[in-house]
């Protein structure tokens, strides 16, 4: 799902250009569009926008809710808004490592604004819906504004109140841009098999035991493991078997390697070891 990031202080029409951008999508691109509203997400959690965003702690919860319902609904066809303040460049750089992971495009819409008329907008909103002062010039000292240098602020489309969107351009940077490569810091290690430990520490066991079995009836060298077709060139004593398998448990966990290959890895790994 391409991804939309609107960002901007309060009362910088951000939600007026989000419905604009949906509405684009929906007729004229004939996309389908999700939208997520900040402010929707703190009410529903109960909190008054002020008393809210008085508590870092209550921030923080409704950022990671927020970032955690983007990554349920990213997909490949459909456009995703996230309509908010989104000031913390830390948070924006998570949400673009979230679309290189998912292989997704994404812009950021900047809605630029003079701080008093935005003040000024706050002003006519019914009560319960205005920001106090105190919360007001608290956001806008903390803003942390986008910049097209930033990777994860790039494509940037600053729009002030008299500006049009530029939906055509927009569209390009989501459609027609290649999707970020996702790099080894944004990728998911491959899941191991639910029984790869069980099977690791087994495979492992049997070959120690068959080769101090062997050591215990005088055969020191080119110790056969029939199980496995494979045979150990030399063996060693007790103490040191046990931490070479440690340490190859250790390196396999790691890799999560194939449960086809555990025996004859291991047997490989003794023979280069001993």
């Amino acid at each position: 799902m391409p991804l939309i990031i609107i960002t901007g202080i309060p009362c910088s029409g951000k939600t007026i250009r989000t419905l604009q951008l949906k509405e684009y999508f929906e007729k004229k691109a004939e996309k389908h569009v999700d939208v997520i509203t900040e402010v929707d997400v703190i009410s529903k959690a109960g909190y008054d926008r002020n008393t809210f965003y008085a508590d870092s702690k209550k921030e923080k919860c409704i950022r990671s809710d927020i970032k955690s319902m983007a990554q349920r609904m990213l997909n490949p066809n459909d456009v995703l808004i996230m309509d908010g303040s989104n000031y913390i460049k830390g948070y924006r750089y998570e949400i673009y490592c979230m679309s290189k992971l998912y292989k997704t495009p994404q812009c950021t819409i900047h809605c630029d604004i003079p701080i008093e008329h935005a003040w000024l907008w706050n002003e006519k909103r019914l009560v319960p819906e205005q920001y106090s002062r105190e919360i007001f010039d608290g956001l806008v000292m903390r803003y942390e504004a986008p910049d097209s240098k930033n990777r994860w602020d790039a494509p940037l489309f600053a729009v002030t109140p008299e500006d049009d969107l530029k939906f055509d351009d927009i569209y390009k940077a989501l459609y027609e841009a290649k999707a970020p490569k996702p790099n080894q810091s944004t990728q998911c290690p491959p899941l191991s098999p639910t029984n790869y430990l069980y099977e690791l520490d087994r495979i492992t066991q049997d070959i120690i035991n068959a080769v101090l079995s062997a050591k215990q009836v005088g055969i020191e060298n080119d110790i056969k493991i029939p199980e496995y077709g494979l045979s150990v060139q030399k063996t060693g004593n007790a103490p040191q078997m046990m931490r070479l398998r440690r340490q190859f448990l250790t390196y396999s966990k790691m890799q999560q390697i194939n449960t086809n290959q555990i025996a004859t890895l291991f047997v490989q790994y003794l023979n280069k070891s001993l």
